[in-house]
């Protein structure tokens, strides 16, 4: 039995104190227990960072992703381990929400970065049905049989679905394209799918919110709405602003490095934060879905150093010695004396800088995200979400890549992988976070929470486990 002033080291389900409290809402302070100090969570990352930091020859070594590590350190900071942390979803869901959507929109610009080739090359065909077809089908089916296997409504079961469907991002580094001269038919369709179907699968988290409104389905006039607003306005509006803004910033920033010969390349850290915050703001404002604007930000803006560069990708050029470092270890451009290679020699400078930035910021958030994700499963896990994980993982999933997907640039061995890679991360979190802080009465928000917060554990766990042996077996790198 919990006793006040102590930590609880149950789960809040599994407490006697908690449980005499029947269905009313959560203690903010569990069981009287003390909040974690500042110095005391400096204390904790800290030593996480440090560790990560001495041990990553050995940690490479593992036959397990970082992110599996960093839901383990969370867990043992949690309840079931140092007890740390005490709070719950609720208690968090607003800042987590924010800090989840800036890892998405991250991850999503540096996605686009690295996607050079035309939009008509034919790596890009696998990308579109995995983000279209291939979601689309996964939403519904998977929600008609959780609806099967579940017994709920069917707007809770297609709301479970729209968040989980959608791969991740952020946790799929090991099987996305390394840099922009990867062309590799499996990777380029992973990296795509994971920038497209982020902002794809919104549409089908706003339709299980109409389900949830009141009984029965809705109306003829909310479908109506919800097609021509969320569906054939929402998305091109969100791909076409993203793009032409991106491929814009590019050309002028290119342009204007080049005329002037300027030499600093801090500035180009600013101008990649612009256009993520930017291209999220205008494809919003205009009503169009922010996710896909974002990544279309970082593939216009590699288009304009596809234009500038010719064939050859601009960080080829910094390989080759056109970054320096001055007294103050500041890095400087080296113009040289030939005008016509200084676009060139920007853009690689732009990209160089932006990619080191954006993969630095991108790993921290890992980081603390996949931790509290740990921290949050004691009070979260529920066991009903390994069939639910089971069925999305090894049965819809590789079932409509392999429908839908066909012939199309992929190998029939590579096809079975990207089924199996459907990593699913902090995108779904962030859906959880919206969808709990617009939910109608009629949502049972504990179940949804403790089902997508499980479900995503078990991906980080189950492909992390994977991902490395089935790569080496069957898809060796060139």
């Amino acid at each position: 039995r919990c006793v006040p002033g102590q930590h609880c080291r149950l789960p809040q389900r599994a407490c006697q104190r908690h449980r005499a409290a029947g269905r009313g809402p959560r203690p903010l302070s569990p069981c009287g227990a003390r909040p974690v100090s500042f110095s005391q969570w400096l204390l904790v990352l800290g030593g996480l960072l440090l560790i990560l930091g001495l041990a990553s020859a050995y940690v490479r070594l593992l036959p397990i992703t970082t992110s599996a590590l960093y839901l383990g350190f969370g867990l043992l900071i949690g309840p079931l381990g140092l007890g740390l942390w005490q709070q719950d979803l609720p208690q968090v869901r607003t800042w987590l929400g924010h800090l989840v959507e800036v890892a998405v929109l991250v991850s999503l610009f540096l996605a686009g970065l690295r996607l050079r080739l035309p939009l008509n090359a034919r790596q890009w065909r696998p990308a579109w049905l995995l983000a279209g077809p291939v979601l689309v089908a996964t939403v519904l089916v998977f929600a008609l049989l959780l609806q099967a296997l579940l017994g709920l409504d069917f707007g809770f079961c297609l709301l479970l679905a729209a968040i989980l469907s959608p791969t991740d991002p952020v946790l799929a580094n090991l099987i996305q394209v390394n840099h922009a001269s990867d062309t590799d038919p499996m990777r380029f369709a992973l990296t795509g799918e994971a920038g497209l179907n982020d902002g794809i699968a919104f549409p089908f988290v706003m339709l299980g919110l109409l389900f949830l409104q009141g009984p029965g389905l809705p109306g003829q006039a909310t479908w109506l709405h919800w097609l021509a607003n969320d569906v054939l306005w929402a998305v091109p509006v969100g791909l076409l602003v993203g793009f032409g803004f991106g491929r814009a910033v590019g050309r002028g920033v290119i342009r204007l490095r080049a005329r002037h010969t300027e030499t600093a390349v801090s500035p180009n850290d600013f101008i990649a934060l612009a256009v993520i915050a930017l291209s999220y703001v205008l494809a919003e404002a205009l009503g169009g879905w922010g996710f896909l604007s974002t990544f279309a930000a970082g593939l216009g803006m590699r288009h304009a150093e596809a234009r500038a560069s010719g064939p050859v990708p601009a960080e080829e050029s910094a390989r080759q010695g056109e970054l320096r470092e001055d007294s103050h270890t500041q890095a400087l451009i080296e113009f040289g004396e030939d005008p016509a290679r200084h676009p060139q020699i920007a853009a690689s400078a732009l990209m160089v800088d932006i990619q080191a930035f954006g993969n630095l910021l991108e790993r921290i958030l890992e980081v603390l995200l996949v931790t509290v994700l740990g921290a949050l499963l004691a009070q979260h896990w529920r066991w009903e979400a390994v069939p639910v994980a089971l069925l999305l993982f090894v049965g819809v999933r590789p079932l409509m890549v392999a429908l839908l997907l066909g012939r199309h640039g992929i190998p029939r061995s590579q096809r079975y992988l990207v089924g199996w890679f459907g990593i699913r991360g902090i995108g779904s979190l962030y859906y959880l976070c919206f969808a709990l802080a617009h939910a109608p009465r009629a949502l049972d928000q504990d179940r949804l929470g403790d089902l997508v917060l499980s479900v995503v554990a078990l991906s980080i766990l189950l492909h992390g486990l994977s991902i490395q042996p089935l790569l080496k077996r069957f898809h060796p790198d060139p």
